[in-house]
């Protein structure tokens, strides 16, 4: 099949085309930084393809993505909270792989919804306690590591998971947004291969598809990134919290 029969075959209508446009719209914004509305990315994708299919369209673009966001951030990342968080994520996603085909997604998203609406809870006591202890614990890292490896691999929802952390840390918003992309650049690579020989949700066609949807991504971020600028810091966490716990309460009520 040439380029257009590949994507007439996707058989979208102008609905799911702009579902699918907005979506990934959303996802270059986020990866610029206006974090918290990836779950809306996720579950859009997931109307229109389905919930396993679309994690297979979605991960290319994420990849994309990432590496805009690596290139403009890269000296804001903080490498040690990278190598703390990296090998339990790796973790994570090899466990994702092997119960992927196995867990309820109705299961999984309501217990992801649960978690992070405690996250949040959570963070709200840490931020009027002002408690040092939790962000600087190992456990706490290896808690979250596992957690955002499994998550990411399931279903590309790591990033509320991710948000937690790194405002735990206490992170400034560039420092915040280079780390989160530098790791997920990682993440997101090693995931590539079991999306294509596992899973096989990584095709010809899903990678036709991507290209025409990439332009969409570079537009979504550069927008994301002049929104950033106009951000302190202070109004920053504030707005990952806000809209972090409002993507748990939607997906709770979308499972």
């Amino acid at each position: 099949m040439n380029y257009l029969e590949i994507l007439k075959s996707f058989d979208l209508s102008i609905v799911d085309w702009f579902i699918i446009s907005l979506a990934v719209f959303i996802l270059g914004m986020g990866k610029a930084g206006v974090k918290g509305f990836g779950v809306i990315t996720v579950i859009s994708l997931a109307f229109v393809f389905g919930e396993k299919s679309s994690t297979g369209v979605l991960l290319p673009m994420l990849v994309f993505a990432d590496t805009l966001a690596v290139f403009y951030y890269k000296r804001h990342v903080q490498w040690e909270y990278i190598f703390k968080l990296l090998p339990w994520m790796v973790a994570g996603v090899l466990v994702g792989v092997w119960v992927g085909d196995d867990i309820s997604h109705v299961v999984f998203k309501n217990m992801m919804a649960i978690i992070i609406i405690i996250s949040v809870v959570a963070m709200l006591f840490l931020e009027i306690k002002k408690n040092p202890k939790v962000p600087t614990n190992n456990f706490f890292s290896v808690l979250i590591g596992l957690l955002a490896g499994f998550t990411t691999m399931i279903g590309n929802l790591a990033g509320p998971i991710a948000n937690i952390y790194f405002l735990a840390i206490r992170f400034p918003k560039n420092e915040f947004i280079g780390t989160a992309a530098m790791l997920f650049f990682i993440v997101n690579l090693f995931k590539v291969p079991f999306h294509i020989f596992v899973w096989k949700t990584v095709s010809v066609e899903t990678l036709v598809l991507n290209s025409v949807l990439f332009p969409v991504v570079i537009v979504g971020f550069v927008l994301g990134f002049y929104v950033v600028k106009k951000i302190s810091n202070i109004n920053y966490r504030r707005f990952i919290l806000v809209i972090t716990a409002v993507g748990g309460i939607i997906m709770l009520l979308k499972s």
